[in-house]
Parts: C-alpha cells; structure tokens; sequence
C-alpha cells in the first residue's frame, strides 16, 4: 500500500506501508555496503559480473513479489538448475531409475569434488556429480529432446520462457575439464551411458540459462507451493518431486556449508556460482537474491545475508514451527439451536427433543495429520449422532495423511450407522478430490456445497426418522400462521378474504430484490428461499409462516423469494390490510407484536451462532 503524504518543504513524499517491503528496503541498504567476497572467476564469462549488482525479490503464495534492488538484472542460473532438474528427472525417469544413480546424502566436501560414494554413486544430486548424473537420466529417457525439456521446465518454474546465454555456454564448454573428468568417472562406473561430452553439454546448457532474481523468487515459490506456480495456479511440478527436491536442499543445497545453513537460517536452499540464491519455506513464501560476490563455498555473500536475516527477523526457521491443532475447529454444535430453515412448530419439537441426533463441526486452515487426529478424537468425544456434518467452507487443502484418517472416520461411523455428510466443497476442489480418493474403493462422499444446504437436509433426515414429517405439499390453514397468532377464527376467515390465492412454478421467483413492498404473503404449501441476488440463502420457508412480511414495517424489499418446490401461497396487499385494520383497532397491533417475536427468535438464532463461532 502507497500512500502520499503531506508536502513538507515543497515535496509531497511516497512511502509504502507494508512491514515487509519496509524491511527488505531496509536489509537491502545495509547490506549494499558488504563488499566482502570476490566474483567467480574459474569461468571466465563469470568474471565479468557488476560486483555491484544486488536484488532481493520474495514472493508470497497468492503471487505477490516483492522487489527491491536489481531484480531485473539477468545472471545465469548455475548450480541452482540442480534442484529443478532433480525434480524433473524424478517426475520423468521416475524415483526407483534416479536412485539408483544418485544419493541423498550430503557430501561435505566442495561442489566440484571428483569423490563418489563407496557405491560409486554420486553423494546427491545438488553436486557436479549428482547433476550430470541427472542429465545423464533425462538423456537416457528423452533423447535429444531432454535439452528443450530442461529448458522448458526452468521456464515453467518462472512463469516465463527463459534464454540461454551463449557466451557463457561457451566458455563452459572451454573450460569445463574438471566436470569432463567427473563424467567419464560416472561413465566409467556406468551412471551415465550416452557419450559424457553429449551429457555434460546438457549440464552446460541448463546451467548456462539467464534468469533474474524475481524469476528466483517465483521459482521457489512454485516449490514452497507444492510445484504449483503461484502467479498462473498452473501445476508445473509433482508434490512428490517437489518434497524430495526440498529435502536434499534442505540437507545438501548449500554444499560443504549446509550444515551451518540449516542451523542458522533453517530453509530449504540452492546456491548458484552466478551470484544467485534461492530459499523455499513450504506453504509460505520464496526467496530469490542475486549479488555476484561469493563467499569461499561459492555461495553469494550478500545472499546469505538476506536470507539469516528473513529468517532471523521473522522467525522463519522451518524446525522451529509451534501449532495448536484445536484452532482447525470454528465452532462445534446440534443443530437445533441455530437451524437456517423455518420448521412447523411439531418438526422444531423434534428437533428439540433429539438435538444431539445431529452434529456440525465448522473446519478451518489446511488440515494436516495433527489436526484431523485432533477432529477425529473431538468426534468421539460424544456419542455418535445420527448425522455428523464436516463443513470444509474454510478449508483450502487437506494433506493426504490427513484424508486418510478422516475417510477411515467417515467410513467407521457409517459403519455404525451414522450418516457422514461434508459441506463447503465443489468436486474440483483439493479438499473434495483428495477425500474422495482416499474413500474405499472409490466410495461416494455425501457432500452439500453450503452449509445451510447441508444442515436443512440433515435435519429433514432427523425428523423423518422419528416420524414427524409433514409433506410440503400438504395445505396449511390460514389460521395456523405464525403471523396471525391470537387472531380469533372470524378475523383470520375475514383476512383471507382480503387477500388473492397465488401459485407459482418450481424455480420461479416471487419476489424481486428491490421491488416495492406492496403485499404480505402467507404459505400455505410449497417450499420458498430467501436468497440474495449472488445465490446465498437466508432463510427457507415451509407452510404455516409468512414471507415479504418485512413489507409492513419497510418500503423495499431487501431480498429475493424463490419457490423451491411448487407453491400456494394468499398474497395479502398491504394497502386493503390497511383499510381493514382501521376498522379492527386490535389486529394490527397483535399482528406487529406477532412479527417483533418472529424477528426477536431470528436475532436469537443469529446471536446463538456467533457465540458458538467465538467460543471455539
């Protein structure tokens, strides 16, 4: 957020009221004064780099970047092409084909060692040896058509197609004798089949590819988002791949210094020799630095800096997390306290009597093993109800542990007869396709797209299972209306005259948000929703109640009223109520007193409900 304030001297001034950006700028102006370090030289197209270059960009998971510095500068990619690289051969190859030519441990020496493990493998793959081996895989599998591939990827994890830069391919590939020798170590041993100069231009190349220190940030934050691209939403990269990819960074990424990184700055991290950095907090946020001053492990000096900082100031640490799984609960409640339909007077009765017939919890956050563990164990912390409704209206992603065990709840309890309903999801969602398929068999899921939807039809279910239900279409005398109680018959027989028998058709709607209030509407059969013009419904009406009835105390209508099944109604216009009443002092009266307890019921309901949503 920008604001302008105030001239002062002459000079209106601009400042940026966001914490963070405030301390990147911060973090930014004091780090430009480091000038410790030396820019890589052992590629001599690498020694041409401005040692004054310095950006810091960091994105969010809803997409947002941060910038500050020259995060517009190109550089090329280096060593921090291994960790996507890695991901790709691992989505492409497969797991059991990568493994078995590369390890996961770190290796404690410097990233150009010429060491293998004692298995002749390659200690992981975020060393010269364990990303030539990479390229070796991706060859065996795509050919000649692995290097477009590579490059293809590197784009999609940036949101952008990415070039190459053919001056430093070249001086690569002129002086790249040290990572020539350890390809023909890797062929020798059979890591690698296809001729080594073929496979190490393919190491050359994905190394050689310009980026920008916003496309570091963007591309982090695609693996902190579970391979999918925070800008686009668009999936680039398997959660599988993402989670071995961050875990070798995590114990590997900054070479023979990542251990003290781990035990500093605690994130997920690659290095690149062209002064790159990128840092990858899982479901957080992406980091990507660029400054071409490297430290004697090859890691950029100023980047390091940036990063012990973030973490340090905002306690980013990804060892150091505290969670209190009971906030995953909103509220947790029976029904017959705060239902969003109207019932006749018999069914709320049996609602009353069998309120724990029927249960809803209100989920929030994304819900990981600790949470569902935590809900699993609220449920059977009370008898099981006959109806138990899990409403998902709050909740982005549940992980796939955590679906496991709350399929298997769901599939227990309807074992013991009870009925598993989840509301607040659509079938494309995360949250409904990682439920339903963690179902036995594919088993269906009882799901409700609202709440309000999902409560009505359970409570449908409770009142036809102990026998009080009353068909919709069955008509209500006149002198049932909540709204004409204590009328005697003769003046509710009298009323009725005033008004016209109307009927509609299933999905015709009866009154029009805005329209003048003219006429109060008794049901006598049928069911009406009280909806706003976006579709969320505010009440559902049954026979024996009234709607529009807010005509008598307000000139417009402030909702729209659909009939839900087909419908009778007596439409009473207001101005013949009028006349009437003038002629019958007392009904008017008992009939607004009638409407102050209908509406003092409803602001009960409402106040019922945010006490159970504060009290959780």
């Amino acid at each position: 957020m920008n604001v302008v304030l105030p001239a002062i001297g002459g000079r209106a001034e601009t400042v940026a009221l966001n914490p963070l950006l405030q301390f990147l700028r911060q973090t930014h102006a004091t780090l430009t004064a480091e000038t410790g370090g030396a820019v890589a030289d052992y590629i001599p197209e690498l020694s041409k780099a401005n040692p004054q270059h310095f950006g810091i960009a960091l994105a969010t998971m809803d997409g947002h970047v941060y910038e500050i510095g020259d995060t517009s500068v190109t550089f090329t990619i280096q060593s921090i092409s291994k960790a996507f690289v890695f991901a790709l051969a691992l989505e492409i190859a497969g797991a059991e084909r990568v493994e078995a030519k590369i390890g996961v441990e770190p290796s404690g020496d410097a990233f150009n060692s010429i060491r293998l493990r004692p298995d002749n493998r390659p200690f992981n793959a975020m060393v010269n040896s364990g990303a030539i081996a990479c390229s070796g895989v991706l060859h065996e599998v795509l050919g000649e058509a692995a290097g477009p591939r590579i490059r293809e990827a590197l784009g999609a994890f940036a949101g952008r197609p990415l070039a190459v830069d053919e001056a430093v391919l070249n001086s690569e590939r002129q002086t790249g004798d040290r990572n020539r020798a350890i390809g023909y170590l890797l062929r020798n041993y059979g890591i690698i089949k296809a001729d080594v100069t073929t496979v190490l231009d393919l190491y050359f190349m994905q190394c050689s590819v310009l980026v920008t220190a916003r496309d570091l940030a963007l591309m982090a934050a695609t693996l902190a988002n579970g391979g999918v691209h925070p800008v686009s939403g668009k999936r680039v990269i398997s959660k599988y791949a993402v989670a071995r990819a961050l875990s070798v960074m995590t114990s590997s990424g900054m070479y023979d210094f990542a251990g003290e990184w781990i035990y500093r700055v605690g994130l997920p991290a690659k290095s690149g020799v062209g002064g790159g950095i990128i840092a990858a907090l899982p479901a957080q946020l992406g980091v990507g630095s660029f400054s071409p001053l490297l430290d004697e492990h090859g890691n950029s000096v100023r980047g390091l800096k940036v990063c012990e900082a973030l973490s340090s100031r905002f306690d980013l640490h990804v060892l150091n997390r505290v969670s209190d799984v009971s906030t995953c609960i909103v509220a947790d409640y029976d029904v017959a306290r705060i239902s969003p339909r109207g019932r006749q007077p018999h069914e709320q009765d049996i609602l009353d009597t069998h309120k724990t017939a029927l249960r809803v919890l209100e989920l929030t956050g994304t819900l990981t093993f600790a949470n569902v563990d935590y809900i699993v164990r609220r449920i059977g912390s009370k008898a099981a109800p006959q109806v138990l409704i899990l409403d998902f209206g709050r909740v982005p992603l549940i992980s796939v542990g955590a679906a496991r065990i709350l399929a298997r709840q769901i599939e227990m309890l309807e074992a013991y007869g009870a009925t598993a309903v989840i509301s607040g999801t659509e079938h494309n969602s995360p949250v409904f396709t990682t439920l339903l398929t963690e179902m036995k068999k594919g088993g269906r899921l009882r799901d409700f797209s609202l709440l309000d939807e999902a409560i009505e039809w359970g409570e449908d279910q409770i009142i036809f299972r102990f026998g009080g239900f009353t068909h919709l279409m069955d008509t209500t005398d006149l002198a049932k209306q909540e709204l004409l109680a204590g009328l005697s018959e003769d003046l509710v027989r009298d009323i009725g005259a005033l008004g016209t028998v109307r009927r509609y058709h299933t999905g015709e709607r009866i009154i029009a948000r805005g329209a003048p209030s003219t006429s109060v509407y008794f049901l006598q059969s049928g069911m009406v929703s009280v909806k706003f013009p976006a579709g969320v419904r505010l009440a559902t009406l049954v026979p024996g109640m009234a709607f529009g009835e807010m005509a008598l105390v307000d000139g417009i209508r402030s909702a729209d009223i659909w009939a839900d099944t087909a419908v009778q109604c007596i439409e009473l216009p207001l101005d013949r109520f009028s006349e009437f009443c003038r002629g019958h002092p007392g009904v008017g009266s008992s009939i607004m007193r009638n409407l102050a307890l209908l509406l003092a019921h409803r602001l009960g309901r409402a106040n019922t409900r945010i006490s159970l949503l504060s009290a959780n």
